[in-house]
């Protein structure tokens, strides 16, 4: 902002304070969301807890973050030593008027000895909204991990963190960021207009990408190659982020990572039928996986049929009582389910219906985030759906565990306040809009990779996720146009959820895509 339009003496000052003490600019500010219709998160949380906005400055005084803390670590690897400094820390944004919104904090991990102008960094999100950044730190990519496959833990389980044999820290620097309402992220100002920027598809856009240069200004890493990498409601957020970077931040990124994203939440909820298209790979994977061990390639005849003759019968309509009677019997062959429930849904099963009736004789529902892990329904005699999600709310309490000790106890950091690793008071709170045009991000990925040709972006999927099915995200990039060909624009589908790096197979395979993406 001019100077020369600060008319207002105190203002002014406001505006030095905020440069001077914490560098920042005077236009870190989120701004009103896009107007779209509002949908359900991808990943969430049960719980209700807030503690993030305080009722008036006073509160946000007492509760403000502890300064930065700056470690050194060394990790024990098979066949190498990785020295590096960790820093847990935040990052404050201010209004257009200089007044502090938020305190978004990160973890970031610099390896030791590089030529920081040269050595890629890498800033990681989750989804949700609502969701921290733990996820991916000690379930994927981090330092350290714990153990997250679905199948055997429990809310229970020991959270016994680990050296991280596939940690990307070897190829890049990380820095994981939780937007507010997540993590230890908060709330610095009070009232009901700052959450709902905070809380909005382009408000919370704007707050991490202008995180990110903060981030960077902070550290002396403009001159870094960049990447970005996000998972599930990251789909969205994503494509976003780079494009803001690109346009309002000055920053350019060489790459993006999707982690089972989900694009565009037009086509594959509601009335359409393209949901039933996106989700029967996904349905047969499953039924597949449970004799055997399976891959993507087993199922291209399965993508065939779906996308051609069961989308042609699909279109029939349910009039046409041989089409609807013919797909109904090719599914439920498909995916072992009584043919007389598939006749009777038509052949069109939501996720919450294949989750149940997959397994029903045994009073088994498989799990939303991994439909290969089943668990008990705890009402198998109910005419309505009372079950949750064996593969996703079962992480919940070894992950927070895992997140605070690392953070207080290794990191040296001890901010006062809950840890949220999945709020369910953002997610009931987050505005998607109100508009015709649901969210979604395939606009700005066209964006971003025509304005860059240097840009690419890989796209990772699980084979049993129901959250957001592999499928969905294919029939999006087959829509791009011819320059963001297959090698700019990549599909990778790995046995697993929508967490499939819990798998040690797919989470090494995942991380040598990653590091030939970096090279």
């Amino acid at each position: 902002m001019p100077i020369a339009a600060l008319r207002d003496a105190r203002f002014v000052l406001a505006l030095l304070m905020m440069t001077v003490a914490l560098g920042a600019r005077a236009d870190d500010l989120p701004q009103p969301a896009e107007h779209t219709p509002a949908q359900s998160g991808q990943k969430g949380g049960p719980g209700g807890r807030s503690g993030s906005a305080p009722a008036t400055p006073a509160t946000a005084d007492q509760h403000r973050l502890p300064p930065d803390s700056t470690t050194k670590q060394t990790l024990e690897l098979p066949g190498r030593t990785l020295s590096f400094t960790a820093t847990a820390g935040s990052i404050r944004l201010f209004d257009d008027k200089g007044e502090p919104q938020a305190d978004i904090v990160y973890t970031a991990y610099q390896l030791d000895g590089t030529d920081r102008a040269s050595r890629p960094v890498t800033f990681v999100f989750n989804g949700g909204p609502g969701a921290a950044s733990a996820w991916l730190q000690f379930g994927n990519n981090g330092p350290w991990r714990i153990a997250i496959n679905a199948d055997q833990v429990t809310p229970s389980t020991q959270p016994d963190l680990q050296p991280n044999a596939e940690t990307w820290l070897d190829f890049t620097d990380l820095v994981y960021i939780d937007p507010v309402g997540t993590g230890y992220s908060r709330f610095v100002a009070s009232g009901e207009d700052v959450r709902k920027k905070f809380f909005s598809v382009d408000g919370d856009v704007s707050a991490i990408a202008v995180t990110i240069r903060r981030w960077l200004e902070k550290h002396d890493r403009l001159l870094s190659p960049k990447y970005v990498a996000g998972e599930s409601y990251g789909g969205i957020r994503g494509p976003k982020v780079v494009r803001n970077l690109q346009t309002e931040q000055g920053i350019g990124v060489r790459g993006l990572i999707l982690i089972s994203p989900v694009f565009d939440f037009r086509e594959y909820s509601g009335s359409s039928i393209l949901q039933y298209v996106a989700s029967l790979p996904s349905y047969a994977a499953v039924a597949r996986e449970a004799k055997g061990p399976v891959t993507r390639a087993d199922l291209a005849e399965v993508e065939r049929y779906a996308r051609g003759d069961f989308l042609a019968d699909l279109m029939k309509g349910e009039a046409d009582t041989e089409a609807t009677n013919r797909l109904a019997d090719r599914v439920a062959a498909l995916t072992g389910i009584d043919q007389a429930v598939s006749r009777r849904l038509a052949g069109r099963f939501d996720i919450a219906e294949f989750r149940r009736e997959f397994d029903r004789r045994e009073g088994k529902v498989t799990g939303r985030y991994d439909a290969s892990v089943k668990g008990d329904d705890p009402f198998p005699d109910s005419s309505f759906f009372h079950f949750g999600d064996q593969s996703g709310e079962a992480l919940f309490a070894p992950l927070t565990s895992a997140a605070v000790d690392l953070t207080t106890r290794k990191l040296n950091w001890r901010p006062d306040g809950s840890y949220e690793l999945g709020s369910g008071t953002v997610e009931r709170a987050w505005d998607f809009g109100r508009g015709l045009n649901p969210a979604e991000s395939i606009t700005q990925l066209r964006q971003i990779l025509a304005l860059d040709p240097k840009l690419k972006v890989l796209v990772v999927h699980g084979l049993f996720d129901l959250a957001t099915p592999y499928f969905g995200s294919r029939i999006q990039l087959d829509q791009l146009p011819a320059f963001a060909s297959p090698d700019r624009a990549k599909l990778v589908v790995y046995p697993g959820g929508h967490m499939f790096y819990a798998r040690d197979a797919s989470r090494q395979a995942f991380r040598s895509e990653v590091q030939t993406l970096m090279k």
